[in-house]
């Protein structure tokens, strides 16, 4: 009598329980959330110190630095999202089971979202008390390039992260893969901060926040069908 194959579990149930174990495993050690929220505020001081007393150009340019900050604080997190599956063989045992290969890089890709955007979150005030920066035209549209920034930074980098993971030199392997890719997503992010910070009188906000996010359509979906032959031996 031949043994029953197991029953394929559904993308959506797949991509839940995964996030669901990521977060948990995140919310008991901290070390990587600890980890680059120190970074990130480190970067934040150090522009400030680098500039001294010039506050104009701070506040010209506080947008700039707020996303720089994220920027260089997500190659740690996108670095160790993909540890503890390159310990002990669990990427073998992820591949090896019922469901499809794509809820790895969607858990994956969406908890890389949710732990930077809860970064720039805490940036924020930061930013205001550093640089004298406010929030003139809505706290929404911070929030909303907020969230599309770090998905523009996540989709990507976890596929790069998934790439570097078994490579001796993965932590300069990542960021050498990702920078380049990512500078028109960064750029749009910038802009459209800064927009929100100083005002937009020209309207321009909703230019640089469509770019963002035909640059998530894109790497979202390149990454969502590439990934399965990614992550193959």
């Amino acid at each position: 009598m031949s043994a029953s194959r197991p029953r394929p579990i559904g993308l959506l149930t797949a991509t839940v329980a995964l996030l669901r174990k990521d977060l948990l495993i995140e919310w008991r050690t901290r070390a990587r959330l600890n980890a680059i929220i120190f970074f990130a505020l480190a970067t934040l001081l150090m522009f400030s110190f680098a500039l001294g007393p010039d506050t104009k150009l701070l506040e010209k340019n506080a947008g700039g630095y707020f996303w720089l900050a994220i920027l260089f604080a997500s190659v740690l997190a996108l670095g160790e999202s993909f540890r503890v599956e390159s310990e002990n063989a669990c990427m073998d045992g992820l591949r090896l089971a019922p469901a499809d290969a794509r809820a790895i890089f969607l858990s994956k890709a969406l908890g890389n979202t949710l732990l930077l955007t809860a970064l720039g979150t805490l940036l924020v005030p930061v930013m205001v008390a550093l640089y004298g920066v406010s929030i003139v035209t809505s706290g929404v549209d911070l929030g909303l390039i907020l969230l599309l920034g770090c998905l523009a930074l996540s989709a990507p980098g976890t596929v790069y992260a998934a790439i570097s993971s078994n490579a001796r030199a993965r932590d300069v392997l990542l960021p050498l893969l990702l920078f380049p890719l990512v500078i028109p997503a960064l750029l749009s992010a910038a802009k459209a901060t800064t927009l929100v910070l100083q005002g937009d009188p020209m309207n321009q906000f909703g230019s640089w926040a469509g770019l963002l996010g035909g640059f998530n359509l894109i790497y979202w979906s390149v990454g969502f069908l590439l990934f399965p032959r990614i992550i193959e031996d």
